[in-house]
């Protein structure tokens, strides 16, 4: 019974931690600033910035472990390779240059009038299981 409680715990942390984070990324982009305090996970997406690689703390062109047909290569921290990238990393703060290319990116989408983040953020593992958009 032991051993059973404290992996209830540890799963029932995790969960919590995920959802706090997630949060977290979310309410930045709502008031459009993004610090490098701001928890993003990988798929969390910015226009004019890009998409959110958490293991290497930077915004890319492509999604996450991108496929592309035509090279036969998988897309990831800004190289390609013959092979998905894994990493246990879902969930991390960007750095100073991807905060400030992200806050950026929200600051010109305010001054033009688009209005809104548009912000899509998506399960931490990389899938699109989870998006929402704000409006614009």
């Amino acid at each position: 019974m032991k051993r059973s409680s404290s992996v209830r715990r540890i799963l029932l942390g995790g969960l919590a931690t995920g959802a706090l984070a997630a949060t977290s990324a979310a309410d930045a982009q709502t008031v459009g600033r993004i610090t490098e305090s701001t928890y993003l996970t990988n798929e969390d997406h910015i226009p004019g910035a890009g998409h959110y690689h958490a293991p290497f703390r930077a915004f890319y062109p492509h999604p996450y472990n991108h496929y592309d047909a035509q090279k036969q290569l998988y897309f990831y921290g800004g190289t390609w390779g013959p092979a998905p990238h894994r990493s246990i990393v879902n969930i991390s703060t960007p750095g100073s240059d991807a905060a400030r290319i992200a806050a950026a990116a929200l600051a010109a989408r305010s001054a033009t009038g688009v209005g809104g983040s548009n912000y899509i953020h998506r399960n931490g593992f990389g899938s699109t299981s989870r998006s929402f958009s704000t409006p614009s």
